[in-house]
């Protein structure tokens, strides 16, 4: 019912309301006095009248009334009172008499119908309309401000199959008491046991504050239940009126597995990136596609898309282009192989960029151990022709991606990243750009990473395989890990390896477990097989050697590692030669070369924020 349907019918219920506590007041008072006489005609028109018109400016006729509360109260009580006050002044006015014992009585009815026709109508909808018989009864974990808020829309909704019967909070104070007639049962340890207990079929996490690791520990409590988890949506989305309190999610890996967020200094960010002309290549890949929508949000005066893949670079070329239709910016793209040393100094001489982030790189394991030339070609070879292209039309800053395999690296790929950090280090030596690395672990859901196999292998009933049940992995989201990279080129002062506190690492058993718990299977139904460590790989990654580590972060939890010796002449053998040799012989030289030891006999180097 519309506002304007609404509004003759709440006048015409409060009109017979007025009239009926001023007669029933005259009668109890005094039934004497109530004979229609001028006066007490004037008080009753005074107060039907008042009545309406406070009713509008206090806007009670908008008010939705299955939603009232002690704000819809407050404003019955001021609409009754003014009413009231405006009939005294009226009769001391004009008649020179106030019936103070009428008026008060008058007052009471007054407020006790008013307020009673409204509360009715929720009691009503709430006992009646709202049948609880087909929902889902749920626990909500959280009886926090967010917590109460989820209990109020579901038990006032409807349309929702959900039922709020009990809260978990951690708060002891709150424990054994009643919120919104819903009690507060117990801490998070209680939960297995209040699924059991109350045959709860729904379980909603409602606590946006939480930490990534305290979600974990939650969650592996409702893991033991077979309760559906679901989570509140994500509070800038509440916030920003895109979803309601209502529509819960599913909890996600990485809500579970990805590290509480680093904030970014806003301020150096945008002193290199607003303004300027930006350089991404791969950036039609999960970390390069990233770089450019997060360096977007800084509107650069020019973006270059640069991929070797044309519908990825379509795609992402695509979705900017709709997200920032209007702006300012101007999207280009180059279909261009890194290994194209040509090809990429001609795009630096016609772009001139002043920051260039360089994402392109093979980054499959198996895949370069069993071509290593590949690895050579793409990772070493194309990020040489970058930089040097880079360096030669003055580029201000270049930010190569790397990651925590080149550490001490078994395989080929990590072995081919670690030595094109020794090329960007190199250049920096020699050239006035401010060439950096930035290095960090597996990225959540990206192209070829763990996650998207072990969902396909659910989705067809499992197994699920592992290569080994100790294998250890850092994880961190494609988001942060792009954050990372755009934070570097705003710290970099050259030369610098930056490093991600990456916080504890992960065990691959335990994150395939979670995804099947997530999934909503059981752990025994689709199984977990163990294949063995593949060619090239680690039980466990470092992201620093141990004679690199800085205990001092430079920004929060970010690290710079020690300047290390650098091996150019080795490279550049190994790239003169890499196609005459055989594939082990060169697969052995690049995996040794990476991990020759060194002295480290440079300062530390220090970055001002």
């Amino acid at each position: 019912m519309t506002y304007r349907q609404r509004l003759p019918l709440f006048i015409i219920l409060d009109s017979c309301i007025v009239l009926t506590a001023i007669f029933v007041s005259g009668i109890l008072v005094n039934a004497s006095i109530y004979v229609l006489t001028s006066p007490i005609i004037i008080s009753s028109v005074t107060i039907l009248l008042s009545h309406h018109l406070f009713s509008l400016k206090l806007k009670l006729y908008k008010k939705v009334w299955e939603y009232a509360s002690v704000g819809e109260l407050i404003i019955i009580f001021k609409v009754v009172s003014y009413s009231i006050l405006s009939a005294a002044i009226v009769q001391q006015v004009l008649v020179q008499e106030t019936f103070l014992r009428m008026l008060a009585v008058t007052w009471t009815l007054h407020m006790l119908l008013i307020g009673g026709s409204r509360f009715m109508w929720r009691l009503y909808r709430d006992s009646v309309m709202n049948k609880n018989d087909n929902k889902n009864r749920t626990l909500i974990v959280g009886a926090g401000s967010a917590g109460t808020m989820v209990a109020r829309q579901l038990s006032k909704d409807n349309d929702s199959h959900l039922l709020p019967v009990a809260f978990i909070d951690d708060n002891i104070r709150k424990h054994q008491l009643d919120i919104l007639g819903i009690p507060v049962i117990g801490g998070v340890g209680k939960i297995a046991s209040a699924v059991q207990e109350l045959n709860i079929e729904n379980i909603i996490i409602a606590i946006p504050s939480l930490s990534k690791k305290e979600l974990n520990t939650i969650f592996l409590e409702c893991a033991k239940t077979k309760a559906k988890t679901k989570i509140l949506p994500l509070l800038e989305d509440l916030v920003t009126g895109k979803v309601s309190v209502s529509q819960f999610r599913d909890v996600q890996v990485e809500d579970l597995l990805g590290r509480d967020p680093v904030d970014m200094d806003i301020e150096s960010i945008s002193e290199s990136i607003t303004g300027n002309v930006v350089l991404v290549t791969g950036a039609g890949g999960s970390i390069g596609s990233e770089v450019a929508r997060q360096i977007s949000m800084f509107r650069p005066k020019q973006l270059i898309l640069l991929g070797h893949g044309e519908n990825s670079i379509y795609s992402i070329e695509l979705e900017l282009g709709e997200t920032y239709e209007g702006s300012s910016i101007e999207f280009f793209t180059e279909i261009a192989d890194i290994q194209d040393a040509k090809k990429m100094a001609a795009i630096m001489a016609d772009y001139q960029p002043d920051v260039v982030y360089h994402a392109a790189a093979h980054k499959h394991v198996p895949l370069m151990e069993r071509n290593p030339e590949e690895a050579v070609k793409n990772n070493i070879i194309g990020t040489l022709n970058v930089a040097k292209a880079a360096d030669w039309h003055h580029v201000k800053t270049f930010v190569m991606v790397s990651t925590d395999k080149a550490v001490n690296p078994t395989s080929v790929m990590g072995a081919s990243k670690r030595l094109s950090e020794m090329i960007v280090q190199g250049m920096d030596r020699t050239s006035e750009t401010k060439f950096v690395a930035v290095r960090f672990g597996n990225v959540l859901g990206s192209r070829g990473s763990v996650i998207p196999l072990f969902k396909k292998q659910i989705e067809k009933g499992g197994p699920i395989t592992v290569t080994h049940p100790d294998m250890v992995r850092y994880f961190m989201t494609i988001p942060e890990a792009s954050r990372l990279v755009i934070q570097a080129g705003a710290l970099a002062q050259g030369g610098e390896v930056f490093v991600l506190d990456m916080g504890d690492p992960v065990k691959i058993v335990d994150l395939a477990k979670n995804l099947i718990k997530l999934s909503g299977n059981d752990i025994n139904e689709i199984g977990i097989e163990f294949t063995g460590i593949r060619p090239g790989e680690k039980l466990f990654e470092e992201l620093l050697q141990e004679n690199e580590v800085h205990d001092q972060q430079v920004y929060p939890k970010i690290y710079i590692g020690k300047t290390a010796a650098l091996y150019l002449e080795e490279i550049d053998d190994i790239i003169s030669t890499y196609s005459k040799l055989d594939r082990d012989i060169l697969r052995k030289r690049i995996v040794q070369l990476a991990n020759q030891q060194t002295a480290y006999p440079t300062p530390a180097m220090s970055v001002s924020i």
